[in-house]
């Protein structure tokens, strides 16, 4: 149970981290016409035909652990943005890790790295479907204790790289995170 909240509470911080943003809420409106949205016809590459959707799916990805971050940093997911890039599943998940720290009294702080990409994308479908695989770096990452005023270390067996995937969904609002598999898969 702890490896699980200790994985899971260090997807968000290395999203954040990364700087991948989804977008701009707070974005003042300009004379020129708008950027092209995730919910817009995805735009054609002879390279990738795909591209446009990958990256609207890694956006999404990106903007949800931003929002993820802000409450595992807190253990709190008051003052979040989380229902608009996850679904209720995803959620679900999040919201168990805030309780599950809210009672050891823990937070998360400190520095994680990221490389997450888009590895099965199948726009064809009813409900198009994405799978991301992130290879997440947690050699800055620490659990603090805010009642011992302590780092708590983590386990020993706890690879510093794993590969972490992802999946998604494109709902009519944009591609919203349906699952993170936090226990990690190999080493990267």
């Amino acid at each position: 149970m702890r490896r699980t909240a200790v994985l899971y509470g260090a997807v968000p911080l290395a999203l954040l981290l990364a700087g991948c943003g989804g977008g701009d809420d707070g974005a003042k409106p300009s004379g020129a016409p708008p950027a092209a949205s995730a919910t817009s016809a995805p735009a054609r590459s002879a390279a990738d035909p795909d591209a446009a959707e990958k990256a609207a799916v890694l956006a999404a990805y990106s903007s949800m652990s931003a929002e993820q971050a802000k409450a595992y940093g807190k253990a709190d997911a008051k003052g979040t943005q989380l229902e608009k890039y996850a679904t209720l599943d995803a959620l679900g998940q999040i919201r168990n890790d805030l309780a599950r720290m809210k009672a050891a009294g823990t937070v998360v702080r400190g520095g994680i790295g990221h490389d997450p990409k888009v590895t099965a994308l199948d726009t064809a479908a009813k409900t198009p479907k994405a799978t991301l695989t992130d290879c997440v770096d947690l050699s800055s990452y620490e659990t603090y204790d805010t009642k011992a005023k302590k780092v708590i270390p983590l386990p020993t067996e706890q690879p510093l790289r794993y590969v972490m995937t992802v999946s998604a969904e494109k709902w009519p609002g944009g591609w919203m995170v349906t699952a993170i598999n936090p226990q990690g898969g190999p080493t990267c």
